[in-house]
Parts: structure tokens; C-alpha cells; sequence
């Protein structure tokens, strides 16, 4: 990948903090590369580094070592040229209860210095234009969510980083947030989130990275990493006294199958019909046949099914694209972070 397309690249970043039992590795030798442009997906479970990662990129903590770069820019070394091209939410952020949005949104301007009319257009680009003068009180747990998405537009950020932004929010607060990155990214925008339900970026993101334990196991575009999985399996129900000649008939055609909960499980079976040819041929009948197709969990779990528990992943990376060196447009100088949250202040980065 040409360096002038990353927005975000790490090359052996490592993070360790000091415990009561001594040092715990948060992340280990972090090789990331996110491309410009689109929704990244940051993924891996709780406890994986995702967060440590995104506080380092922010300059909110500092690695022991490797290096770490937004738009070819270095950081945290030369943090106030990226802060300006950055917006993000790293932990919930804090609004004035008894204010409305509008309102909110317009003390957040002034105090960073944005022009008072990017209110109304952040407003209307998270969806909230009909609720604007609402006391933030009022707002469902999704709303309050895309009223920190907007502030963190607020300086018009080139890169936006969420964590875990879906945290919380019932099923229609997810699908507005999810909605909300889309359109993001579809504006040209370089959307970073992270979570650990690998199933609900899926329909959002264009490309992810998953981590496990501090490293990366897997990068590349969603349709390469699921195109390159493991194919399809059958669920396939037949009577209990039928399970041995099931089994037989389809290992003599060519399939793996293995038994999972009382129904058989084919590997590598895309065509349930010919499945269900093959057994009724032989008088076996099966009552049901469900076909499964691989996801980003399956995916997720396939790779990381080897490692030792307490310890870091056996298995190697895999990319499905090149990274690149450091590089990239450089952005303005001499701007304060104003909305990522850290451990002693709310609100975002913006």
C-alpha cells in the first residue's frame, strides 16, 4: 500500500504497566495499518489492547517502545500537528444535563475555537437536527452517543476514533450509530472504531484489523479476510437412528463430518440440496439442514483457537495488504486536544 494512503501505522508498539505482580503486557509488538478513507474495524476481545493502542495514538499515554504515526505525522513527538486532523470518543463523554444539544455544542465551539455555524451543520450530520433544542437529559442513550459524534466534528477532523461506541445502547441505538459511521465514512472520512462484538462491525466497517492478547492476528478488507475463511458448513438434523449412517454416506462422499449437540456439522458444504440428495439416496431423511457461512467471529476464532491461555498468540499474522512506511499529508499546528476523554477529564477529543 502506498504510504500516502495510511491514515493510522504502528510498528512494534508495545505497552506494559506495572501490577501488583509485576509488569502486564497491554500490547506487544503492534504492527497496525489503517488506510484513509472508509470505516476500519479495530477488534479483538475485552483485555486485547484496543484501547491501550488507541490512548497511545492520542498521546494520552506513552508506549515503551516502537513507533506510532496519524497522516506520517509522529506521535506522541509531534502530537499538535495530528490533534487538529483527530476527533474521538475514548470513554463516555460529558454534557451539561439542563442544556440542549444546540447549546452543548456551542460551548464546546467556542472553547475550541470553531466557527459557532458548524453547530447546525454537525447537527444535522449525526441526525440530531430534530432534537436540537432538546435538553440533553431528554436524549436516549444512542442520541447522547451521536451528540458526542458531533462534537467530535466540530473542528472537522480527518480521522474520527470511537471505543467501543455501541456500548450499552439497545438495539435501535446500535443500528443510529452504526448509520451514523456508514455515512462517515462514506463522506471520505477515516472512521476507526473498536469493539469486541466482531458480528456487529462486520455491517459497518470496509476493512478491520483483530487483535488478540496485545498482537495482530489478521488485517485486510472484510469481503478478502471473509472470502479467504474457511467455507461454508451445514447443520444438518436427522433422527438419532440415523446419526452412524448419516456420518457414513457423507464421509463417503468426500465431506468432513463431525458431530456438534446432536446434529451433524459438514465442513466445506456450501450446496445443502446436494447434502440432502445424497442421504435421502441412501433412505436417510434429515429434518432439517441449516447452512452457516463464515463471519468475522468465525474468522476470529479460527485464529486465535491455539492460544496458550495467559500468553500471547502462536499463530502468525495474517494481512491481506501491504503496510507501508510512515507518510502522508501533515496537518495544522498549535491545536490543544479538546474532546478524547482520559482517566482525569471528560468529554471528547475533538
Amino acid at each position: 500500500m502506498a504510504v500516502s494512503e495510511l491514515a493510522i501505522e504502528t510498528h512494534g508498539l508495545r505497552k506494559t504497566y506495572r501490577t501488583v505482580r509485576g509488569r502486564t503486557v497491554g500490547v506487544e509488538g503492534l504492527d497496525l495499518a489503517v488506510p484513509q478513507g472508509g470505516v476500519h474495524g479495530f477488534l479483538g476481545p475485552n483485555g486485547s489492547g484496543k484501547t491501550t493502542t488507541i490512548r497511545m495514538l492520542l498521546g494520552l499515554v506513552r508506549p515503551d517502545s516502537g513507533t506510532a504515526a496519524v497522516f506520517g505525522v509522529p506521535v506522541p513527538q509531534r502530537l499538535p500537528e495530528v490533534v487538529a486532523r483527530v476527533g474521538a470518543i475514548v470513554e463516555s463523554p460529558k454534557f451539561f444535563p439542563a442544556f440542549s444539544a444546540r447549546r452543548n455544542l456551542q460551548l464546546l465551539a467556542d472553547g475550541i475555537g470553531a466557527p459557532r455555524a458548524r453547530v447546525d451543520e454537525v447537527i444535522e450530520q449525526v441526525g440530531l437536527h430534530g432534537r436540537a433544542r432538546d435538553r440533553y437529559r431528554t436524549y436516549s442513550l444512542g442520541m447522547k452517543q451521536r451528540l458526542a459524534i458531533a462534537a467530535t466534528l466540530l473542528k472537522d477532523p480527518d480521522l474520527l476514533i470511537f471505543d467501543e461506541p455501541t456500548n450499552g445502547l439497545d438495539p435501535a441505538g446500535i443500528h443510529e450509530i452504526r448509520q451514523t459511521m456508514r455515512a462517515l465514512g462514506d463522506q471520505g472520512k477515516t472512521v476507526l472504531v473498536s469493539s469486541h462484538i466482531l458480528a456487529e462491525v462486520e455491517h459497518v466497517a470496509d476493512t478491520v484489523s483483530i487483535v488478540t492478547r496485545g498482537r495482530l492476528v489478521a488485517s485486510g478488507r472484510v469481503a478478502d479476510l471473509l472470502g479467504d475463511a474457511t467455507g461454508a458448513t451445514v447443520q444438518v438434523q436427522v433422527a438419532q437412528a440415523d446419526v452412524e449412517q448419516a456420518t457414513r454416506v457423507l464421509a463417503t462422499a468426500g465431506y468432513v463430518v463431525r458431530s456438534d449437540g446432536g446434529r451433524l456439522v459438514v465442513d466445506g458444504a456450501a450446496d445443502a440440496a446436494e447434502l440432502n440428495r445424497l442421504l435421502g439416496g441412501q433412505g436417510v431423511w434429515a429434518s432439517e439442514l441449516v447452512v452457516r457461512r463464515p463471519d468475522l467471529e468465525s474468522v476470529f476464532l479460527g485464529l486465535t483457537q491455539h492460544d496458550v491461555p495467559g500468553g500471547t498468540s502462536h499463530r502468525g499474522e495474517r494481512r491481506l495488504w501491504g503496510g507501508g512506511g510512515a507518510g502522508g499529508r501533515h496537518g495544522d499546528d498549535g491545536v490543544g486536544p479538546v474532546g478524547a476523554t482520559d482517566e482525569s477529564t471528560d468529554g471528547v477529543r475533538a
